[in-house]
C-alpha cells in the first residue's frame, strides 16, 4: 500500500472538505501496518437512476481509493427511500414505492459498476439491518439526537419558520442514514456537500455508541456546461456517461475555460501532481484549449474506450478543420422552444437574421450549419443540444446553451 501522505494526497484531491482527517490518517497508518483496507461508504437514495458526470464525482473518489485498497460498500437506500431525502427539499417529498426503488437500484447498480471496481464492492440494502429494529431500539437512537440539532439543517429550520408542515418522520431521515454507518462499522463516508448533515450525523450516532467516529469526505457540486449551474438533465447542462463517444468528447469541448481544472480533479482520475502542473501551465499561458482537448481525450477514454480515439478524429474534422472559433457568442433558448424552427425568434431578437423568411432562405440555399454539417429545410423540427455550434452565414457564429 501507499504512504499515508500519498493516500492523503489522492483522496483530498478535489475534495471540498475533510472531517476527521487527523483520524482518517491514523485509520490508514494502522490500515497498512495490518495490510487491510478500511471500510468506504456510500449511500444512495435510488431516485434518480441516470448517471451523468456530476454523479461520477463521488464515484470517481470511490475507484481512486480502492486502487489504494480499500474496499467500498455501496448502500442502497431501499428502507429511507420509503421516507425520501428531505435534503434541499422546501416541502417533504413522496415515498417511492418498494418497485420504484428495486427497479432505482437495478439500473443504479449496473451504471455504478462502469466507475468503480466490481471486485472490490459490495451493495447492500439499509432494510436489511433496519427493519430489524424495535420500537425500543428506535427510541434509544432518537435519544442521541436534539429536536434543536434536527433543526440546525437549513431545509428544515426554513420549512418550520415558514410554518410549512414538517413530518416527524422526516427526523428520522438523517438518523436512519447514520445508522447506517454504525451498521456498516465505516471508516469513512463519502457524499456530496449537499449530504453534510446526513453524513456528519454518522460520526455523532458512532462515536454515542462507543465506536470510533468515521472520517467524512465532501465532494463539490460539479458544475454543468453552462458554468454555473449545477449539472443536471432536466437544465441540459449535464454529460451523460452513456451518451455516445462523439456527442461527450464535444460536450467536454464546451466545458467553459474556467472550469477545467475542477473537471480534471473531479472527473477523472489524474494523480493530483499532475492536475497541478496543467495548472501552472494554463496560469503561464498555455492556450486552454489544448489543454481542454486533453482532457475531452481522458474523459471520453474512461467511458468509451474503444470509441475514443475514433471520437477524436470526428472532432478534428466536425469542428477544428471546419474554422469554428474557440470563442463563440451564447444563445441561451427556452426547453420548449429547443427546435431549429423554434428557436427561430430569438435569433431574430439577438440579430442573427433580419427575418424568420431570411432565415428559411439561408437554409435552403445551405446557408446554415450545426457543428459543421450543413443544414437544410427538411431539419426545422430538429431538437438542439446544450453545446451545439451553429453557423449562420459566412460570419456568425452562436452556442446553444439551455
Amino acid at each position: 500500500m501507499k504512504t499515508v501522505e500519498e493516500q492523503m494526497k489522492i483522496i483530498a484531491k478535489g475534495a471540498k472538505e475533510i472531517v476527521g482527517e487527523e483520524e482518517l490518517r491514523n485509520k490508514l497508518t494502522r490500515a497498512i501496518a495490518e495490510n487491510r483496507g478500511l471500510t468506504i461508504k456510500l449511500g444512495l437514495d435510488p431516485s434518480a437512476p441516470d448517471i451523468h458526470l456530476g454523479h461520477s464525482v463521488v464515484l470517481r473518489k470511490i475507484r481512486q481509493m480502492q486502487e489504494l485498497g480499500h474496499r467500498a460498500v455501496i448502500v442502497i437506500g431501499d428502507f429511507t427511500g420509503r421516507i425520501g431525502d428531505p435534503t434541499g427539499k422546501s416541502k417533504g417529498r413522496a415515498a417511492l414505492s418498494e418497485e420504484q426503488v428495486k427497479e432505482n437500484a437495478r439500473t443504479y447498480t449496473e451504471q455504478i459498476f462502469e466507475i468503480v471496481d466490481k471486485e472490490k464492492t459490495e451493495v447492500v440494502f439499509n432494510s436489511s439491518w433496519l427493519k430489524q429494529l424495535n420500537f425500543e431500539e428506535v427510541i434509544r437512537l432518537a435519544a442521541s439526537v436534539t429536536v434543536a440539532r434536527i433543526l440546525e439543517r437549513d431545509d428544515f429550520s426554513d420549512r418550520y419558520k415558514n410554518n410549512i408542515p414538517i413530518g416527524l418522520h422526516e427526523f428520522f431521515y438523517p438518523l436512519m442514514q447514520a445508522y447506517d454507518s454504525v451498521a456498516l462499522k465505516a471508516d469513512i463516508e463519502i457524499g456530496g456537500t449537499d449530504q453534510t448533515f446526513n453524513i456528519l450525523m454518522g460520526r455523532s450516532l458512532q462515536k454515542w455508541m462507543g465506536m470510533e467516529a468515521q472520517a467524512a469526505v465532501f465532494m463539490p457540486i460539479l458544475e454543468g456546461l453552462d458554468g454555473v449551474e449545477k449539472m443536471s438533465k432536466s437544465l441540459g447542462n449535464y454529460i451523460g456517461i452513456h451518451e455516445p463517444a462523439t456527442v461527450m468528447f464535444k460536450k467536454v469541448m464546451e466545458v467553459p475555460d474556467s472550469l477545467i481544472i475542477r473537471y480534471y480533479e473531479l472527473v477523472t482520475d489524474e494523480h493530483p501532481d499532475r492536475v497541478a502542473g496543467l495548472k501552472k501551465e494554463l496560469e503561464e499561458g498555455r492556450n486552454p484549449r489544448d489543454v481542454k482537448y486533453e482532457l475531452a481525450r481522458i474523459i471520453t477514454g474512461l467511458y468509451h474506450k474503444e470509441e475514443a480515439e475514433e471520437a477524436e478524429k470526428y472532432y478534428r474534422e466536425a469542428f477544428m478543420k471546419k474554422g469554428i472559433p474557440a470563442a463563440i457568442p451564447e444563445l441561451v433558448i427556452d426547453l420548449d422552444k429547443d427546435t431549429l424552427g423554434g428557436i427561430i425568434p430569438k435569433l431574430i431578437e439577438e440579430k442573427y437574421v433580419p427575418s424568420g423568411s431570411e432565415f428559411r432562405r439561408l437554409l435552403s440555399q445551405g446557408g446554415i450549419s450545426l457543428n459543421g454539417e450543413v443544414l437544410s429545410l427538411e431539419e426545422l423540427d430538429s431538437v438542439l443540444v446544450c453545446g451545439d455550434v451553429m453557423k449562420i452565414g459566412k460570419k456568425k457564429f452562436a452556442k446553444i446553451i439551455k
